[in-house]
C-alpha cells in the first residue's frame, strides 16, 4: 500500500490549540519542518498522526523507547483506524518498511550499524549515563536502510522527543534525512534548552526552528491538564553529614587563605613580562583577559603596586579592581599551573607542590580547579538522609488530607536491593531505603508498593486486585512470595509471559487504590508511563536537567476524565547547606529545574511564571527561615481548592505564555518596603533611601537645637551649627551618597532605556531580514513589577521571531563577554558629567559590519548617542577589556535571564 485509505478520521473533536496548529500547517511546513513543543498530556501523538495523514506520504515514526513506539501504533489503531488488530501496512521493522513504519532511535541506529538494540521495554538503567555510542557508521548497512526507505517512497519522518538522540544515533538519522529530503515533524515536551550551543544546533538541524509552543496554562484552560503546584521541603544535613561539610569547608578556606597570599607566586607574576612590560604582551592580554584580570587582582590583593600602564589598559585604578574571590583565585591558579610555561626548576617544583595541595583537598579534580563547585558537598546534600524524613513527612501529610483518594508516586535514582531488610541501618537514598523508611513508620492509612525493572513489591491486600487485572492480559496466576521479615508484603516473581504486561498490571492496581503510595525509579516511571490518577509526586531524584525533571513532573499533571476535581502536588526535596549563604548546591539544582516549568506564583497574586522566585525561597536559609518556609509550603499544599481557583483566576488575566528578559532589582533592602515611594527606577531607589535617612537625621538634629540657642546669637555661631550639621550628614551618609550618585550618574537607569533599546533592536532585525513579520504587527513591551524587576518581550510575530529577539536582547543587556562589535552608550548628566555604558552587539548582528552599523544607527535615533567599536583589532581589544571591567550588568548580582510569564 502506497497511500492512506480515504476513511481515516480522528474520532474526537480537535482541541483548540491542536486545531490552531493544523490551521497553520501550510505556513509551518514552508521549510519542510514542523517543530511543536507541548507538555505531556497535550495530545502530541494524535497531532503527529493527523499531520502524517494530511501529508499522505509513507512515513517513518521514531520514538525513544519500545513502550512509546507501541503507544503510537495503539493510538493510531484506536483513535483513527478504530480497529483492534494492527493492519499489515504498519511495520515495526526498519529493514522492512511499509506505508507506516514505527521504530525506536536505537533500533534505527542498530539497523545502520553492528550495534545491538534492547528489544525489551522493561529494561532500565539504575543511573544516568552520558557516554556516547562510539560505534562507527558502516556505509554498507546504512546504504541498505536508505535504499529500502527510498523504495518505500518515504516522504515523512516523525521524530518524537528527539532530545534522546545520542551522537552516533543522530549521525544515522541526519544521513537518512540528507539522502531522502523528507518532511520532518518534530514533537517534544522537553526541548533541550539547557544543553551546549553545539547540541542545540544539532537538535535544530534535525527538527528545524520551533514553529509553535503549546503552554501549560492553555492546557489547563482547556481541561487537558489539572491545576498543580510545585512545593519544596527543605531538610538539614545529619550531624555526621554537617561535620563532613564543615571539615571540607575549613580545608578549602585554609587553602584559599594560604594560596591567596603565596609570596612565591607573587614574585613570579611580578617579575613576568606580562607585568613589567604589558605593552609588548597586548595580543596575549586581549586574548586572555580573564587571566590578565585575575593576575592584577591577585597582585593588588597582595599589596603590589599596580602601575599606570596597567591602568591605561583596563581603565580601572587599583582601588576599583574587584576583590580577590575564590572565583578569581581559580582563574589565577589555572593560569599559574597550566598556562605559565617555565623552565625554572624552582617554579616547576612549586607548581607540582601546589597541584598536590589542591588535589589532596579535593579542590582540583581531573585537572579542574574549583573552590566553589563543591562536588563533595553536593554529594552529601543530594543523598542526605534528612530527605528520608522529608519523604515521611510529606507522605503523612498527603495521606491525612487525601485519605483513601491518595495516589502518590515517589521517584528515585537507584534501587539498592541490599537494603531489603528490617535490620540494616538505612544510610543511603534509593527505592528500597524509601520503601523501608515508610514501612518501618507503620502508617495505617497508606498501602505501599514498589515498581522497578528488577523488583516489584505489593501489599498483601492488593493481590486479589492484581490477579483480577492480570486475567485481562491472559495471565491466570501471579507468582508471589512473602517478604521474609514482613508477611504483609509480597514480592512478585515476574515470568517471561508477564514481563511485557506487568507494569500495566501494577499500574492499574495502583489506579484502583489497592496501592496508594508507589515507589519506583525515574528510568522506569519517568517517561512513557501513564497513571493519570497521581495526585501527589515526590521527586527523590538527583537529576536537575530540564528534560528529565520535566518528564517526571509530567506524571502528576494529567487529568482524569472521571475526576474533574483533580489537582496535583509536586514535591521537590532540598537539603540546605548551613555553610553556604545561598543555601547550597541542592537549591542551585532546584533553580535549574524550576526554569523549565511554570506554575502559580506565591509572591504575585494571580500570576503564572517559571523560576524558583515564584515560591519565595528565602535567600539566606537558616534553621528558622527553613522551618517557616516549610510550614508555608504545607499550608499552601493543604488548600487544593484554593489552588484551583488561583489557576483559573490567573488564566483569566492573560492570553499567552510570553518569553521575556528579566533584569533583576538587586539591593540589600526589600524593594516592597518602599513601593509607595517607587519612582520606576531601579538605581534611583538608593537615592530615595538616602533621602529618608537624611530627613530622620535632620529631625533628630533639630531636636538638639534648643541646647545650642546661644550659638544662634552670632553669625559665626550660626555657621558653626551649619558646619556641624553638614559634617555629621557626610559622616553618616557620605558613603551611601557616593554610591548612589556614582551608580546614577555613571550608568543612568537600564529600566528607562530597555524599551528604547528593544525598539532599536527590533527595527534592525526587521531590516536585516531576521524577522519577517511587518512592524505594524509587532510591539516591544517593557514593564516593572512591584519588586523592581524590569521585564521586556516582543508582542506579535512567530515563536521563532520572538526567540530571535529575546536571545539578541539578552546578549545586549548581559555582561560584555567577547563580541565582535561593541556599542558604547554615551550621555551627559546635567551637562557636566559624561556617562558611559558598554553593550555587546548580538552575534546575529555582529557577523558583518553593515549589520552592526544598522543597529548603531537605530540606537542613535531611539536610545541616544553611541559609538560602534570593532573589537578584533588592537584598539578595539583595549576598549573591550575596559568594557568587561565596567559593564553595567556587572553591578547586578543576579544575572539577567529569560523567563516565562502568562500575560
Amino acid at each position: 500500500m502506497k497511500v492512506f485509505p480515504d476513511n481515516i478520521v480522528f474520532k474526537y473533536p480537535w482541541r483548540n490549540y491542536q486545531q490552531r496548529v493544523l490551521d497553520e500547517l501550510d505556513e509551518h511546513l514552508e521549510d519542510d519542518h514542523l517543530h511543536v513543543i507541548a507538555p505531556p498530556g497535550s495530545g502530541k501523538t494524535v497531532l503527529g498522526l493527523e499531520v502524517m495523514i494530511r501529508l499522505g506520504k509513507p512515513t517513518l515514526v521514531l520514538a525513544p523507547t519500545i513502550a512509546i513506539r507501541n503507544q503510537w501504533i495503539e493510538r493510531f489503531c484506536e483513535l483513527f483506524l478504530q480497529v483492534e488488530k494492527r493492519p499489515k501496512w504498519i511495520s515495526t521493522d526498519i529493514k522492512n518498511p511499509k506505508l507506516v513504519t514505527v521504530s525506536t532511535y536505537q533500533g534505527l541506529h542498530a539497523a545502520c550499524t553492528d550495534s545491538k538494540t534492547i528489544e525489551d521495554e522493561f529494561e532500565e538503567l539504575e543511573d544516568e549515563t552520558t557516554e556516547e555510542d562510539e560505534n562507527g557508521l558502516q556505509p554498507t548497512k546504512l546504504d541498505v536502510v536508505i535504499k529500502s526507505l527510498k523504495e518505500a517512497n518515504l516522504g515523512t519522518i516523525v521524530v518524537d522527543e528527539a532530545h534522546h538522540l545520542k551522537n552516533a544515533w543522530w549521525k544515522s538519522l541526519i544521513q537518512i534525512k540528507d539522502s531522502l529530503n523528507p518532511i520532518i515533524v518534530g514533537l517534544t515536551a522537553t526541548p533541550p534548552y539547557d544543553v551546549s550551543y553545539t547540541e542545540w544546533s544539532r537538535y535544530i538541524e534535525l527538527n528545524g526552528p520551533v514553529d509553535t509552543e503549546i503552554s501549560v496554562p492553555e492546557l489547563i484552560k482547556e481541561g487537558d491538564l489539572c491545576p498543580h503546584q510545585d512545593y519544596i521541603l527543605v531538610s538539614e544535613p545529619t550531624e555526621s553529614e554537617l561535620e563532613k561539610i564543615k571539615m571540607y569547608r575549613k580545608s578549602t578556606e585554609d587553602i584559599f587563605e594560604r594560596l591567596s597570599q603565596d609570596d612565591f607566586i607573587v614574585s613570579i607574576l611580578n617579575s613576568s613580562e606580562l607585568i613589567k612590560s604589558p605593552v609588548t604582551q597586548l595580543e596575549w592580554i586581549y586574548s586572555n583577559m580573564e587571566y590578565y584580570s585575575a593576575i592584577l587582582i591577585y597582585l593588588n590583593h597582595n599589596d603590589v603596586a599596580i602601575e599606570d600602564r596597567h591602568v591605561k589598559i583596563t581603565g580601572n585604578k587599583p582601588s576599583k579592581l574587584p576583590k580577590l574571590t575564590k572565583e578569581w583565585l581559580e582563574l589565577l591558579l589555572e593560569f599559574y599551573l597550566k598556562k605559565l610555561d617555565s623552565e625554572d626548576e624552582e617554579v616547576i617544583k612549586h607548581q607540582k607542590e601546589t597541584s598536590l595541595i589542591l588535589r589532596k583537598a579535593g579542590v582540583m579534580e581531573r585537572g579542574r580547579i574549583n573552590f566553589t563547585d563543591d562536588s563533595k558537598i553536593e554529594r552529601f546534600l543530594t543523598s542526605s538522609l534528612g530527605k528520608l524524613e522529608s519523604i515521611n513527612r510529606i507522605t503523612e501529610f498527603e495521606s491525612n488530607h487525601l485519605k483513601d483518594d491518595l495516589r502518590q508516586v515517589i521517584l528515585g535514582d537507584f534501587i539498592r536491593k541490599e537494603y531489603l531488610s528490617d535490620s540494616i541501618e538505612i544510610n543511603k537514598l534509593g527505592v528500597i531505603p524509601i520503601f523501608e523508611s515508610l514501612r518501618r513508620k507503620k502508617f495505617q492509612t497508606i498501602k505501599i508498593g514498589v515498581l522497578t525493572g528488577s523488583l516489584i513489591i505489593i501489599p498483601k491486600t492488593a493481590l486479589s486486585k492484581l490477579t483480577e487485572v492480570s486475567s485481562k492480559y491472559g495471565i491466570d496466576k501471579i507468582p508471589t512470595k512473602p517478604l521474609e521479615y514482613d508477611q504483609d508484603y509480597l514480592i512478585v516473581n515476574v515470568t517471561d509471559k508477564m514481563r511485557h504486561d506487568i507494569v500495566h498490571i501494577v499500574t492499574q492496581t495502583f489506579e484502583s487504590g489497592e496501592i496508594t503510595v508507589l515507589v519506583g525509579t525515574k528510568s522506569l516511571l519517568g517517561e512513557g508511563w501513564d497513571a493519570p490518577s497521581i495526585n501527589a509526586l515526590i521527586l527523590a531524584s538527583f537529576v536537575g536537567s530540564f528534560v528529565l525533571s520535566n518528564q517526571m513532573r509530567g506524571r502528576a499533571i494529567r487529568t482524569v476524565r472521571s475526576n474533574h476535581k483533580k489537582t496535583g502536588n509536586i514535591w521537590h526535596l532540598a537539603c540546605s547547606d548551613p555553610t553556604s549563604s545561598g543555601g547550597g548546591k541542592d537549591l542551585e539544582t532546584l533553580n535549574r529545574r524550576f526554569k523549565s516549568f511554570v506554575g502559580i506564583s506565591e509572591r504575585e497574586n494571580r500570576t503564572i511564571e517559571n523560576g524558583l522566585n515564584r515560591l519565595m525561597v528565602p535567600k539566606n536559609l537558616d534553621q528558622v527561615s527553613a522551618n517557616s518556609f516549610n510550614q508555608r509550603m504545607f499550608s499552601s499544599a493543604a488548600d487544593r481548592e484554593l489552588l484551583k481557583n488561583q489557576w483559573h483566576e490567573a488564566i483569566e488575566n492573560g492570553n499567552t505564555l510570553v518569553e521575556e528578559i528579566k533584569i533583576p532589582f538587586e539591593e540589600e533592602k526589600d524593594y516592597k518596603a518602599l513601593k509607595n515611594l517607587y519612582l520606576n527606577k531601579t538605581i534611583k531607589y538608593v537615592l530615595v533611601e538616602l533621602g529618608l535617612g537624611l530627613s530622620f537625621y535632620a529631625h533628630e538634629f533639630m531636636g538638639q537645637l534648643p541646647r545650642l540657642r546661644n550659638l544662634f546669637r552670632t553669625q559665626e555661631g550660626r555657621w558653626t551649627v551649619l558646619t556641624f550639621f553638614v559634617l555629621g550628614a557626610l559622616a553618616f551618609f557620605g558613603r551611601k551618597l557616593y554610591q548612589a550618585f556614582r551608580l546614577f550618574v555613571k550608568y543612568r537607569d537600564i529600566s528607562k532605556d530597555i524599551d528604547h533599546i528593544g525598539n532599536a533592536l527590533l527595527r534592525t532585525l526587521i531590516d536585516t531580514k531576521h524577522i519577517h513579520s511587518d512592524i505594524s504587527e509587532l510591539k516591544v513591551e517593557s514593564t516593572v513589577n512591584q519588586y523592581g524587576e524590569v521585564f521586556c518581550h516582543l508582542e506579535g510575530g512567530t515563536t521563532f521571531e520572538k526567540a530571535v529577539f529575546i536571545k539578541a536582547l539578552q546578549e545586549i543587556v548581559t555582561p560584555v563577554d567577547n563580541p565582535r562589535y561593541l556599542i558604547i552608550r554615551k550621555s551627559t548628566f546635567l551637562s557636566l558629567i559624561n556617562q558611559k555604558d558598554y553593550h555587546s552587539v548580538p552575534d546575529v548582528l555582529g557577523k558583518h559590519k553593515s549589520l552592526a552599523n544598522q543597529l548603531a544607527s537605530y540606537w542613535k535615533d531611539l536610545v541616544g548617542n553611541c559609538s560602534l567599536i570593532f573589537t578584533r583589532n588592537p584598539q578595539g581589544r583595549a576598549i573591550l577589556l575596559k568594557a568587561r571591567f565596567n559593564s553595567l550588568a556587572s553591578e547586578f548580582h543576579e544575572k539577567v535571564e529569560r523567563t516565562n510569564r502568562w500575560k
